[in-house]
């Protein structure tokens, strides 16, 4: 760091930063361009080093076996993000010295850890390969950087390093973003609307819902794509502590099961055989199968964890195109400015943080409930009908079978003569008939639709309970009604998430930026030029000037268009703050009336 910072002082960081106070902001969450993988491999190897922290005896290297363990902890919070920091800010100067002092610092760190598990692969935590399996991600991310140094060195020197990964405005991903949105599409040879897509099709469309196809002209920003790899690596991390924890232990005691079962057993006056050989086989099997159970509970959470993050990742691009688009309604149901605020920058500064443990936190609660919901399935359901004993399930639901067949018979009753007695079709419309039958029978079976009801709300706690926690890990989801929707925080976490992100980096703004910026440059060049070489120079440098202007005009103007038709700007405009609500149609100036559109292109050309 202090050979970062020397070097530093002698190179100018950015347009207004100088010296030690840039390394103190080695990344710009808010820049698009740059390359994101040196950002995504120091965040996966500081997780892997946070993660473990509550389960390892000593938080710090160089502390062993301390009564204060707890304060060690706090401190360890603090020491690991410090000693990953250099690995992040070797990147800033976009300079050879940073480069090779970021290629040494990831070698030393790489080869000490592969050393060390080489060296040491068993360890007493949990379980004796647990910290070797969990420290894979750790290795994969220093590899990642032990490649990604040298590669940026040796792009660096032979002149072929990309300088617009530093220079946000200057990058040429914002015009063509602008370009593509003003592009005329071509109309759609599409089927006619009254024609319904088949099954097969929306089983497409459903399947490709879910499955993430990057785009050229959109890019994640660097906060949710940390946020992906970390989401990933804190799944694997619970999959590898779930089953370290679990797993071997049932082995164990599965290994140790001897005929002193049967009398351990026989003292709860369970009695599974006579013979004791039997009994332990019985035990052994049983317990084959909740190890069987819980592996399968673990598998079935990790895919459906992962078929969640595909999932958020393609509404995350459509959200964020949609509040580019200034489509406020549809992304949040409500109106809202998408400025800076204090709970926003709260809110953006930790959703990392926030979607990690969420993650976690989904994955242990789905596996408990996935292992006891295989648990009733195959104890209760599975081995009763393979081995045909201990059918008490199906003992209960037989003795209560005329219970059962009256609320099938009511249901179907209702619904027939719904179809073809209380509902009939005259000339293409339907309307009710036979009304006298049907309050007789609405009346007469008020009882047994009781009965249904309480039905209806258990299944209805089963899958609510269910969709929420399935989706417990995601937060572009709110698990609450849209009315109260703010009262959940990982959503309202993730609302203010976009609103910094949509005002401190849209597009078309940094594009309007980098358009000013260029032709601030262009014009400020002719006038360093000497003013005595005659009148033809200055005669043809003013034709030039001409058709550079014209071009510039024209594409202001094209992106002065685009930018008073986005809503999520209305309010930054003073001459639109004096408007009054009815003048707004879901977030968009009324343009109705030809005094309003008057005004409004005097005001907008006045700007």
């Amino acid at each position: 760091m202090l050979v970062l910072a020397v070097l530093a002082r002698r190179k100018k960081v950015d347009d207004n930063l100088r010296g030690i106070s840039g390394l103190l902001s080695p990344v710009n969450f808010l820049d698009h361009t740059q390359h994101k993988g040196l950002a995504v491999a120091v965040y996966g190897v500081l997780f892997c080093e946070i993660f473990g922290l509550g389960i390892t005896p000593n938080p710090l290297p160089f502390v062993k076996d301390s009564p204060h363990r707890e304060y060690w902890m706090m401190l360890a919070l603090i020491y690991y993000p410090a000693l990953y920091y250099p690995l992040l800010a070797c990147g800033t100067l976009h300079s050879p010295v940073g480069y090779v002092l970021g290629s040494l610092l990831s070698w030393s760190h790489f080869g000490v850890l592969v050393w060390q598990k080489v060296d040491c692969p068993k360890t007493p935590e949990i379980y004796k390969y647990y910290a070797l399996f969990t420290s894979l991600p750790h290795i994969a991310c220093l590899a990642f950087l032990s490649f990604q140094y040298p590669l940026l060195l040796f792009k660096g020197l032979k002149g072929n390093d990309d300088k617009n990964t530093s220079e946000d405005l200057r990058s040429s991903y914002y015009r063509d973003y602008v370009k593509k949105i003003l592009k005329k599409k071509k109309p759609s040879k599409s089927s006619s609307a009254s024609s319904k897509p088949g099954c097969f099709a929306r089983i497409s469309d459903a399947i490709k819902s879910y499955i993430y196809t990057p785009e050229d002209a959109f890019r994640f920003p660097l906060k949710l794509a940390i946020s992906v790899v970390v989401a990933f690596i804190s799944l694997y991390q619970m999959a590898v502590l779930l089953i370290s924890c679990v797993v071997p232990t049932l082995q164990i005691v599965r290994a140790g099961v001897d005929e002193d079962i049967a009398f351990l057993l026989a003292g709860f006056n369970i009695i599974l055989s006579e013979d004791r050989q039997e009994v332990v086989r019985i035990v052994v099997y049983y317990m084959w199968c909740v190890e069987v159970c819980y592996i399968s509970a673990m598998t079935l959470s990790c895919l459906v964890n992962l078929a969640m993050m595909m999932r958020s990742m393609v509404l995350h691009r459509d959200n964020l195109r949609g509040l580019y688009r200034g489509d406020i309604y549809n992304v949040y149901n409500c109106q809202r400015s998408i400025r800076p605020s204090r709970p926003a920058l709260v809110c953006w500064m930790g959703f990392t943080s926030y979607q990690a443990a969420m993650v976690c936190l989904s994955m242990a609660i789905q596996t408990l409930v996935f292992f006891i919901c295989l648990l009733f399935a195959v104890f209760l359901v599975i081995m009763p009908i393979l081995h045909g004993q201990n059918l008490m399930l199906f003992h209960i639901i037989a003795n209560m079978w005329p219970f059962w067949l009256m609320l099938f018979l009511s249901v179907i009753a209702q619904h027939i003569a719904a179809k073809f007695v209380f509902i009939r079709k005259v000339s293409g419309a339907r309307d009710l008939h036979n009304r006298g039958s049907l309050f007789l029978m609405t009346y007469l079976l008020f009882p047994v639709n009781v009965l249904i009801g309480v039905l209806l709300g258990i299944w209805r706690t089963v899958i609510t309970a269910l969709f929420n926690i399935i989706h417990l890990g995601r937060m572009d989801l709110s698990l609450l009604n849209r009315n109260v929707e703010a009262f959940d925080p990982c959503y309202r976490c993730y609302a203010h998430y976009l609103k910094i992100e949509v005002s401190q980096s849209h597009p078309v703004m940094k594009a309007f930026c980098g358009m000013l910026l260029q032709s601030y440059g262009q014009d400020a060049g002719p006038r360093t030029r000497d003013a005595e070489e005659g009148i033809q120079l200055v005669q043809q440098e003013k034709k030039q000037n001409k058709v550079s202007s014209a071009r510039r005009a024209r594409g202001h103007w094209q992106l002065l268009y685009t930018l008073v038709n986005n809503p999520s700007l209305v309010g930054s405009r003073k001459h639109f703050q004096r408007q009054t609500s009815e003048s707004f149609v879901n977030g968009t100036l009324n343009r109705s009336g030809k005094d309003g559109s008057k005004k409004e292109a005097e005001s907008a050309g006045a700007n």
